[in-house]
């Protein structure tokens, strides 16, 4: 067991940072200092790949392509139009209002029928940043950043500044860390913070990479938890080992 925020930052080479994971069932946020993740850091986000693509199925009912179409969307071939013709938009209400700011994309569906994605294309990954768009109570994944870095204590608040990860595939879409970078920035207006964020091209892989990195250590063996130590000091030694 580790956790994927640590993970994704040895991707990166780092141990200090706050990792900001959208994946495919789940986003996180994890602020994490010298390995140690701060659980009261720690935010979870239910918006992520799998409600997205949902997401994109329901907006494109509502759109005018032919209805036949649609109905032979399936589960991949959703993922392979989210991954393709989606985007984040910078400015989404502008965006959602002036038509003049966004172009169609064409897919062809596997049948080799097409569909025309409008405003569905940054639509479908918008609930990241406003839940609220799909009944959800919980803050937009660059406001839960924000609170995660409230956490950090003053001596390592610089480091994991510097060191803002992105990782998981949702945060694959074009536009995400522009549109993360200038939610942070906004939200730190006044403080003399300038924000940047790391986003690999591999970061959809990243937890991946930083386990199978974390393994090759030296150190690794002692990084164990045998099962005689969860028996003798229970669940919440996970945490602590962790």
């Amino acid at each position: 067991m580790a956790n994927t925020g640590f993970l994704s930052l040895c991707a990166h080479g780092r141990v200090t940072g706050l990792a900001v994971e959208a994946g495919a069932g789940v986003s996180h946020v994890t602020s994490i200092c010298l390995g140690q993740t701060l659980r009261e850091g720690t935010h979870c986000l239910g918006v992520a790949g799998e409600l997205l693509s949902t997401h994109l199925h329901q907006l494109l009912l509502e759109s005018p392509n032919e209805p036949s179409v649609l109905q032979a969307l399936t589960r991949k071939t959703l993922t392979q139009l989210k991954q393709q013709c989606c985007y984040v938009s910078l400015d989404y209400e502008r965006d959602l209002h002036d038509q003049g700011c966004h172009h169609p994309a064409r897919f062809q569906m596997p049948d080799g029928h097409w569909l025309i994605l409008g405003k569905e294309r940054f639509c479908c990954p918008e609930p990241l940043f406003q839940p609220k768009l799909l009944q959800h109570s919980c803050p937009g994944l660059h406001q839960l950043a924000w609170q995660s870095l409230q956490t950090v204590p003053d001596h390592a608040r610089r480091d994991v500044l510097g060191n803002i990860v992105l990782s998981g595939g949702s945060s694959m879409f074009p536009g995400f860390p522009e549109r993360m970078c200038l939610g942070l920035n906004l939200l730190s207006q006044g403080t003399g913070i300038q924000m940047e964020v790391l986003a690999s091209p591999e970061r959809g892989t990243a937890a991946w990479v930083g386990g199978s990195m974390a393994a090759s250590l030296t150190s690794f063996q002692s990084a164990w938890m045998t099962k005689g130590e969860y028996q003798e000091h229970g669940v919440k030694y996970v945490h602590t080992k962790f």
